[in-house]
């Protein structure tokens, strides 16, 4: 891969935090407004701190609000809204993923910039430059301030809708009384600001400028808004009829229009018709590595927007297992319900007939270990003829990784007395992952905490062509009565990355309904730990069903009693696996539908009481 030096986004990430003035973007000498936009450098700095308000899910915690992991760092804040979270004991003033007030102040800001950027003044020298790049500064700032908006958005459905510098005041209360506008109107103010600087931005950036906004990105957001509003959540939802502002304007359309998935295809469509993205392909012989390491690489080949990261190894330390030749600490358990949800590989769900899923077992064999193949040994048949996706992804007993280096498999499975003696110390040591799984993807196989070498070299893919693909084949499949060649197409375009078999394969595949469930599960498997499912599973409405009741991990905490009756000595490894491959109970969630949309902060109720509060708040 060649090395890109990104100057521009170097710049945000070594600037962007280091004032806590006005715009938190200018030295200290420097405290108010116009004192930034009268000088070209600081106008670029407070840009870049624009930038830096870019969401990141590399690793983030939202993985654990949902179906796919459970959270274990019980000392840590993570934990412990993800446990609000997950028994829904978090409310109208203690929401961990709100982030009301500081959207609008990234908004605030935003405002500024568009209002002030044509004006300041430009050195004689440099005219001729900046006539080129104000006009894109101009329209990357449009654009971060139409995803911040698609950020509350979601959060909240319909929200103030604030384009001015003079809508937002925090010093002057009078100025910071508000409505809600409609759903209609924020969906409408995001997507004509993509059409508007998709005609201004480059198609593609200069090596030296990778992260910046392109025509790409400004057309991925809105197709992403696109897919939200058409989805059930938005499109039809009767949850939401009664609420209206005071003067009985309507904020929620529940009226059903099929055409939102038409609007939604065309704009995947628009993308995919750029031609300047593929899916990320440089192993067709090797589909593990060839899905896994785009996410420990900075390739740009199927990335359309990335949010640059600087070389670390922080993903390594938090998500690497606990023993000592991974030194890595276990932050997330990854669920069952994620592990059962990938196929085998013949294209067939693991219960469905003919799917060939066996419990019971074990096999040895060849095994990609993140740098070549090497044999592993006594893998449970669970794990045997799955998703290459489900090799990248996630770490399982006996799974192999920089063999070499680390000379065993992972182990999961207790044994041992006192703490264990496994890779999740099974007992009860704080802070470890003691649940039979860890999260592999994201980790660079260049890193070897054990001999404290190697480094992280990744981003942070906030659009890449994958979802694209699956957005225009959810599109058609839910505007057409039953999925045609296209619908296929683009699904199989992404199952093909990894070699899975094309679609259809079961007759339920021929069926709008049964194509949606492939769908969904696709989103689910290609996506895992990307920040995507609490998101997707809300505007599907189908949080209700798999974040609600039981969720299952492995029996890596077996009791003495179970340990006693393999027959085997309880302090034994052969006991510990022996008793592994159970579910267990980790969590009972609690999901009822005013959890759909989070709340109004009440904060901000307070300040302004004309704004209406969601559904069931």
């Amino acid at each position: 891969m060649k090395q890109i030096h990104i100057i521009f986004l170097s710049m945000l990430l070594l600037t962007a935090p280091a004032c806590k003035k006005y715009l938190d973007v200018v030295p200290s000498e420097y405290t108010t407004e116009d004192d930034v936009y009268s000088n070209i450098n600081l106008a670029e700095q407070a840009l870049a701190r624009l930038y830096n308000a870019l969401p990141n899910d590399m690793g983030s915690d939202i993985t654990a609000y949902t179906d796919e992991s459970y959270h274990h760092w019980f000392d840590n804040g993570g934990a412990i809204n993800a446990y609000k979270f997950n028994l829904g004991s978090w409310s109208i003033t203690d929401n961990p993923l709100g982030n009301w007030a500081g959207k609008y102040q990234d908004i605030r800001r935003a405002n500024i910039f568009i209002a002030r950027i044509d004006l300041v003044p430009i050195p004689l020298d440099r005219q001729a430059y900046y006539e080129i790049w104000v006009p894109r500064y101009k329209a990357e700032a449009r654009f971060l301030r139409a995803q911040y908006y698609f950020e509350l958005f979601r959060r909240y459905g319909a929200v103030p809708l604030l384009t001015s510098p003079a809508d937002i005041d925090p010093n002057d209360l009078g100025k910071t009384q508000y409505t809600r506008n409609s759903v209609d109107e924020i969906v409408g103010f995001i997507t004509s600001e993509c059409d508007a600087i998709a005609k201004i931005l480059p198609l593609s950036q200069a090596d030296a400028q990778i992260g910046r906004i392109t025509k790409g990105a400004a057309l991925a957001l809105k197709t992403r808004i696109l897919l939200t509003v058409a989805s059930p959540l938005f499109n039809g939802n009767p949850l939401y009829a009664n609420i209206r502002n005071a003067d009985g304007k309507q904020l929620f359309n529940t009226t059903y229009d099929r055409e939102k998935w038409k609007k939604a295809a065309d704009a995947a469509k628009e993308v995919i018709d750029l031609g300047i993205y593929s899916l990320y392909n440089p192993f067709p012989s090797n589909p593990v590595q060839n899905y896994a390491a785009q996410f420990y690489t900075r390739d740009y080949t199927e990335t359309i927007l990335p949010r640059i990261i600087t070389n670390n190894v922080d993903v390594e330390s938090t998500q690497l297992p606990n023993g000592p030749p991974f030194k890595g600490s276990g932050k997330f358990t990854p669920l069952q319900e994620l592990v059962d949800a990938y196929e085998m590989n013949n294209g067939y769900p693991i219960n469905e007939p003919g799917s060939q899923y066996v419990t019971s077992g074990t096999w040895s064999g060849q095994m990609w270990d993140g740098l070549k193949f090497q044999t592993a040994n006594n893998i449970s048949n669970m794990y045997k003829n799955r998703d290459p996706r489900f090799y990248a992804s996630i770490f399982f007993q006996y799974s192999l990784w920089r063999f070499d280096a680390m000379k065993r498999g992972t182990k999961f499975a207790w044994w041992g007395s006192g703490n264990g003696q496994t890779d999740g110390w099974a007992t009860s040591k704080s802070g470890t992952n003691p649940w039979g799984y860890n999260v592999r993807k994201w980790i660079s196989p260049e890193v070897d905490r054990n001999a404290n070498t190697g480094t992280g070299r990744r981003n942070f893919p906030i659009f890449r062509l994958a979802e694209i693909y699956l957005s225009y084949a959810e599109a058609m499949n839910e505007y057409l009565s039953a999925p045609d060649a296209s619908v296929y197409q683009y699904v199989n375009l992404v199952r093909s990355r990894v070699a899975m078999p094309q679609l259809p394969i079961l007759p339920a595949d021929q069926t709008k309904d049964g194509m949606r469930r492939r769908i969904q599960n696709e989103y689910r498997i290609e996506f895992a730990f990307e920040g995507h499912r609490f998101w997707d599973v809300r505007r599907w409405l189908i949080a209700r069903n798999v974040d609600n009741g039981q969720l299952h991990v492995l029996n890596a905490r077996p009791s003495t009693a179970e340990l006693s009756a393999t027959g085997l000595d309880i302090n034994s490894e052969a006991a510990g696996v022996a008793v592994l491959y159970k579910p267990v109970t980790i969590q009972d969630r609690v999901f009822t539908d005013k959890h759909y949309l989070m709340p109004i902060p009440q904060t901000e109720i307070d300040r302004s009481p004309d704004l209406k509060q969601n559904f069931g708040w």
